[in-house]
């Protein structure tokens, strides 16, 4: 079995900063791709920035030379560095991770901008 948790997520004022984490554990020999997705009341969930392996990266448009996703691999962790954060970033930030055959949610951390 594979857990997969995140943290760091809290309430921020507009422009500010937040980093979240989140680490994989258990019956894992290789993570392949890793990622964030984050999901507003009322709205689908959608991904924010994934990372794989070796270190490629891609964003959703939204959130492009504002967030910042890092991975350490000896660690199973990865990290998403949220600058410039703006009212509309309000959601649950789920982790994603691609463990073959399998692939791992986190139960999520909120993140609340808000003055």
């Amino acid at each position: 079995q594979v857990q997969v948790v995140e943290s760091g997520g809290g309430l921020v004022q507009p422009g500010g900063s937040l980093r979240l984490s989140c680490a994989a554990s258990g019956r894992i020999f290789v993570i392949n791709t890793m990622g964030w997705y984050r999901q507003a009341p009322g709205a689908q969930r959608e991904r924010v920035a994934r990372i794989t392996r070796s270190g490629s990266t891609n964003y959703a448009d939204s959130v492009k030379d504002r967030f910042t996703i890092t991975r350490d691999n000896a660690k199973n962790t990865i990290y998403l560095q949220m600058n410039s954060l703006k009212p509309e970033d309000t959601a649950v930030y789920y982790c994603h991770a691609f463990v073959p055959p399998g692939e791992y949610w986190g139960q999520g951390t909120q993140v609340t901008v808000s003055a």
